[in-house]
């Protein structure tokens, strides 16, 4: 099986660009939707965060650092680096008794204007409390900490990644056949498209046993502060707004999405091959809007699909689009 075409862009009368991909929905069962190739194999990058936290919550580190529904929202965050993210991360570090040294992920320029201008403006550099993933590193070092594991928690062979590797594993149901070193410097496991959709689905439909209580709590994090998981201005925040707070989206870089959908017992994952995240943006809406619970109408959804593509005039240049037969 072929990827298959899933978003074009148009501009005048002509298709300017294709986007392929892969798309798989899931239920408790198994596979009830798929476009492409279920059995692609991808890294799933930072749509898996919340399988990532699984370990900080069942292993009790969660509980005995008193951690809050905001700071779990940060351990599956991709965030923008915004002032409410930074001091998010930073206070909680500070309560484990542990400052920004003690990170591993790395420091860049946040994605976030205000706090962009004001280093640029300041002439300060950014720290690594600014770095898109520091909530899931300030979980890894929550985890660290009760594990009583060693300073460098990022390396693949760390009780920490272990911990990580092991319910990744069992959620996708699948044996991961290896891993590469993220952009924060942690492992990211890969699986298949269809076994992340699996995952999701599990999420989507927890039981009450403890892994079930600690995704049924990553989830409610993540629907009650959509602007913790990402930031303003982001496809992730957006969207979750604007289905008010009754699905979980996260997005994960190189043109990954995964979708939790709690009402329909559904998982979602989809990977666009070029990387591009308009794609996979125009792609996770389209899904959405298929699965009823999303309004094609609704602005937040024409933003990422089938609106107006607009140029500096203002003047109405285009479109993203769905490739016929996606969704069927």
């Amino acid at each position: 099986m072929r990827s298959a075409e899933m978003i074009e862009l148009w501009r005048g009368d002509m298709r300017e660009s294709l986007h392929r991909g892969h798309a798989v929905i899931c239920d408790a069962h198994g596979v009830v939707e798929a476009w492409g190739k279920p059995s692609q194999v991808i890294y799933p990058r930072s749509s898996c965060k919340m399988i990532q936290a699984l370990p900080l919550i069942e292993s009790g580190a969660a509980d005995a650092a008193g951690l809050t529904d905001r700071q779990l929202a940060l351990a599956c965050a991709s965030h923008s680096g915004a002032a409410v993210h930074v001091q998010g991360v930073g206070d909680w570090l500070e309560g484990l008794g542990m400052a920004e040294g003690d990170l591993r992920c790395g420091s860049h320029m946040p994605r976030d204007p205000a706090e962009n201008k004001r280093l640029t403006c300041s002439d300060e550099s950014p720290c690594q409390l600014h770095n898109n993933c520091s909530g899931k590193h300030a979980g890894f070092l929550t985890l660290n900490r009760h594990l009583k594991g060693g300073a460098e928690y990022v390396a693949p062979d760390h009780r920490v990644q272990q911990a990580v590797k092991a319910a990744f594993e069992e959620v996708t149901d699948q044996t991961s056949p290896g891993f590469g070193i993220d952009g924060c410097s942690a492992p990211n496991w890969a699986c298949t498209l269809e076994g992340l959709a699996r995952a999701m689905a599990r999420f989507a439909n927890p039981g009450s046993d403890r892994r079930g209580q600690a995704m049924q709590r990553l989830v409610d994090a993540m629907r009650a502060h959509p602007d913790l998981v990402a930031g303003e201005g982001r496809s992730c925040t957006a969207l979750m707004r604007a289905m008010g707070g009754t699905i979980a989206v996260k997005t994960g870089a190189e043109a990954v999405f995964v979708a939790i959908l709690p009402e329909q017992g559904f998982g979602v994952a989809l990977k666009i091959t070029d990387g591009t995240a308009r794609a996979s943006e125009a792609a996770i809406t389209a899904l959405l809007i298929h699965l009823g619970v999303l309004d094609a109408a609704d602005p937040v959804a024409q933003s990422y699909l089938n609106g107006p593509i607009r140029n500096w005039r203002g003047m109405v240049t285009g479109s993203l689009r769905t490739s016929p037969g996606f969704p069927s």
